[in-house]
């Protein structure tokens, strides 16, 4: 999942004058019969993933409720009570209404007996627990420290409260995303792997892309997730229901720790705690750096993020560097050759294992499929001139995703990741100069109004649009009234409404979300006061001081700053590290190490103070009045300077100018 490095936000408030708050649409003729059509040809009743969703489960946190010390909410299922019902509403796409009922399941689960465990629904990723010879070793513990802590009682609970109490002799962080590192600190503290030589294991490359990824863009990736995820919906029928990956994110603490030791590039094998583990490298797949393994000594394969019961995102909804949906499907088949008929399991970072050594080769080929057919059939039409949306639009579901649900879009769709194949070779632009460099939305939209003759006429195209059941085309017209009207209430209504039916239809989580979440939006019900992930100092000092420095020079106003030159020297102290900042025709260029002979100006602090900066425990005015930070030579030009760098805004509008 890439993904959440990022810091979401605590609150979501509609940024412009909202309608009065209002009911959504029920599903309309047009949906329902969309809904009915995907039932009819899809084998919904197949019992085997229920069958191996519910195996081997031992225990459950009651409620499915997890709280922080002081009594905030982390995690609670009860208001998912409603996926008790087997068939799925009107409102709801039949097949994600499937795999969210798949993923509520919660709870403790063995999967190979007396050998390895899994905590499943409570955050959207999964945890996973070996035995070794003389203690544990733990496989990605969550995005929160709160949710791992209450994963590891449970087991700790179960499982040691029969058997005895064993130590951690390992954690594993099979990738670089944060939801399989993040609750670190709720299952070993700093101290306790140093004192015990606790081992934390890592694919090669992981340090850097896990603290870094999403710092540069991280305000507007934060913004995006929150309609991806579904963070500003009310749980229900007509709200977020699941994001297809997991059932949602939690809500707690992000932490960090530095890797022991990593994976290098050519994988190979590693004994920990007495088991043999063989590596296959897998970094450039779902994430930039991560692995694959298989435990010889249980017929265990471990797929990570590589292979879950869905197709993934090759280009995320809420923003990342697009993926290589070829390099994907080839590492998926050199697992397959590697393991394939040696493995009696496949579990995942994500969803609920598979058995049978036939079922987990199947599973594998299946995915492989998925992902070659998403590359190959881009670059087939590509190179006989379709542009990137003509593509996606001509191309149907992949032969094996109606057969095996493992491989339908619920998080990625075949339509978003052939777009996304298509930028990975060809960019943005499809070839046409007429969309090479076109009027900005706000400039264009009142142009295409009075096209139409008036905002009245156009609000009548949409609204002929929505009773026709084209939701899409009444979108796009509508979307183009409330660009060039964003106060007028009728045309945001009729927009929310198209949306409503597009998320209703959605088998995407991440479609649903989105359409829902620029409903609520645009009517003024986005739910505020969301409680939001914080990330720990030991996230927050594990970012690099060269990827800070980068991440100060985004927010350069250039326009402002234009005539500014000079040179910025840092010195931190207690890390022994050194910033010049060149500062000169509009740029800022940060040159990590350097020490400039003739600085403007040389500001002395503790990378600690850029800590307590970044997590918002200290800003820099008062700072340098307490004589935590000093600055030496032209103090006027540094403040002057600093000046021009105004924060992101974390709330920009989305769905409206």
């Amino acid at each position: 999942m890439r993904r959440l490095t990022v810091l979401l936000l605590a609150t979501c408030l509609p940024l412009t004058a909202p309608l009065p708050a209002s009911a959504q649409d029920a599903a309309s003729a047009a949906t329902r019969a969309a809904q009915a059509e995907l039932a009819a040809r899809l084998p919904l009743d197949d019992p085997r993933d229920m069958a191996n969703v519910m195996r081997g489960k031992i225990a459950e946190i009651a409620d499915g409720v997890i709280l922080t010390k002081d009594g905030k909410t982390v995690w609670d299922r009860r208001p998912y009570a409603f996926l008790a019902a087997e068939r799925a509403p009107d409102t709801v796409n039949p097949s994600l209404w499937r795999q969210a009922r798949l993923n509520a399941v919660h709870g403790l689960f063995e999967v190979v007996p007396g050998k390895i465990w899994q905590i499943r629904g409570y955050d959207i990723s999964v945890m996973t627990i070996i035995r070794g010879k003389a203690g544990w070793i733990v496989v990605d513990p969550l995005l929160s420290e709160e949710a791992a802590a209450a994963g590891w009682k449970l087991f700790a609970d179960t499982v040691e409260a029969k058997s005895g109490k064993l130590p951690i002799k390992a954690v594993i962080f099979s990738h670089s995303h944060s939801d399989h590192f993040g609750g670190v600190g709720g299952i070993v503290t700093p101290e306790r792997v140093k004192r015990e030589k606790i081992r934390i294991i890592a694919p090669h490359g992981f340090s850097e892309e896990a603290t870094s990824e999403n710092v540069l863009a991280g305000a507007a990736m934060g913004r995006r997730a929150l309609y991806m995820f579904g963070s500003i919906l009310a749980p229900g029928p007509t709200g977020q229901v699941d994001t297809g990956l997991g059932p949602k994110l939690s809500s707690g603490t992000i932490g960090y720790m530095e890797p022991t030791e990593t994976v290098g590039e050519g994988g190979g094998t590693l004994t920990i705690d007495g088991l043999a583990f063989e590596f296959l490298d897998a970094g450039g797949t779902e994430a930039p750096s991560e692995f694959v393994f298989y435990i010889p000594a249980y017929k265990a394969l471990h797929s990570t993020e590589v292979v879950t019961h869905n197709l993934h995102n090759v280009l995320t909804l809420r923003g990342a560097q697009v993926r290589d949906a070829l390099r994907w499907s080839k590492v998926i088949d050199a697992t397959l050759m590697k393991w394939g008929g040696k493995a009696d399991v496949v579990m995942a970072s994500h969803h609920w294992p598979t058995w049978g050594a036939g079922e987990v080769s199947t599973l594998l080929a299946n995915q492989r499929d998925a992902y070659r057919y998403v590359h190959d059939r881009t670059l087939f039409l590509a190179n006989r001139g379709a542009t990137l949306h003509e593509l996606a639009d001509q191309t149907p579901e992949a032969p094996v995703q109606g057969r095996d649900f493992s491989t339908r879009g619920y998080y990625g769709t075949v339509n978003h990741d052939m777009k996304a194949t298509y930028q990975r070779y060809f960019g943005w632009w499809d070839g046409n100069p007429a969309n090479f460099n076109p009027l900005p939305p706000e400039a264009s939209a009142p142009k295409y109004v009075a096209l139409a003759g008036g905002a009245d006429k156009l609000l009548a195209a949409g609204k002929a649009a929505i009773a026709a059941g084209e939701y899409r085309w009444a979108a796009e017209l509508l979307n183009k009234l409330v660009f060039a009207q964003p106060d007028n209430q009728d045309g945001r209504a009729a927009l929310a409404s198209a949306y409503d039916q597009l998320g209703y239809q959605a088998e995407s989580g991440a479609w649903r979300n989105y359409y829902l979440a620029a409903a609520a939006s645009l009517r003024g019900n986005a739910v505020e006061n969301i409680s939001g992930n914080g990330q720990s100092r030991s996230f927050v000092s594990a970012i690099p001081t060269g990827v800070f420095f980068d991440a100060l020079a985004t927010r350069f106003d250039a326009a402002k700053g234009a005539a500014v030159a000079g040179t910025f020297q840092f010195v931190l102290p207690d890390s022994k590290e050194s910033v010049a900042v060149v500062v000169g025709g509009g740029v800022e260029v940060p040159r990590y190490g350097v020490t400039d002979a003739a600085p403007t100006a040389t500001i002395t602090l503790n990378r600690a103070t850029l800590d307590d900066v970044m997590l918002g425990q200290a800003q820099f005015p008062a700072l340098m009045q307490s004589g935590a930070i000093k600055i030496d030579g032209d103090r006027m030009a540094f403040l002057s300077w600093f000046a021009l760098h105004p924060p992101a805004n974390p709330r920009f509008n989305v769905v409206v100018p």
